[in-house]
């Protein structure tokens, strides 16, 4: 066992300056790519998930006249018991996401999955499917699709300057213990439902351009 190198955990690649995010935004945009990998690239900044369940998003959990995604709690990450007893995972739908699955939606509505595989339209699509495009774009050791995560903690908290226990509830990180031993299940849906609207509509001013990027010395 000591002879063995030991593993040496390197932080995701991502984007955490506007300016960088602003070059990202627009590339995603000017993908040539399939339908549901541009969706994809489109959603995964605005929703900053985990790859591992916006790739699995199903038509059955959402309700988009509402703009709700409620992930099922066998799906998050959690321990066994927190699997079994937890509650499930509510995501507010900014509007623009609302329209780019809507828009997804007659190619895809049909199946389980809303973002399919390629080879395999039964089965979600694979996590190298958005770092593949990614790569493409130019961005290979810059960001990867985990990286969405870092650069929505970072961004609406140093820049947009909401509070911690909000983003912390979007990233569906643990709460608190309480006195009663049980995690703290406040999910803020109500300030999510703000703090997300507020952030797809700052995307889309980086990628428009109107807004002012500091820049570098």
């Amino acid at each position: 066992k000591k002879a063995l190198k030991p593993h040496l955990r390197r932080n995701l690649p991502a984007i955490t300056e506007p300016a960088d995010l602003a070059e990202l935004l627009r590339a995603s945009a000017a993908y040539q790519g399939g339908p549901v990998v541009r969706a994809a690239l489109a959603v995964a900044p605005m929703l900053f998930q985990r790859p591992g369940n916006l790739r699995t998003m199903r038509w059955a959990d959402l309700d988009l006249d509402a703009g709700l995604w409620a992930i099922p709690s066998e799906d998050m990450k959690r321990t066994k018991v927190q699997k079994l007893n937890g509650q499930a995972h509510v995501v507010p739908l900014p509007r623009q996401v609302v329209a780019t699955l809507k828009e997804l939606q007659p190619i895809t509505g049909g199946r389980e999955y809303v973002f399919p595989g390629f080879r395999d339209p039964l089965a979600p699509m694979s996590e190298a499917g958005i770092n593949a495009a990614l790569h493409a774009m130019g961005f290979k050791g810059r960001h990867c699709w985990h990286g969405y995560r870092a650069t929505g903690r970072t961004i609406l908290r140093q820049v947009l300057k909401f509070e911690v226990d909000v983003i912390e509830a979007q990233l569906a990180h643990r709460g608190q213990i309480t006195h009663a031993g049980a995690y703290d299940r406040a999910q803020h849906v109500k300030e999510r439902v703000t703090m997300l609207q507020e952030w797809a509509d700052y995307l889309d001013r980086l990628r428009a351009g109107a807004e002012v990027i500091p820049l570098r010395a």
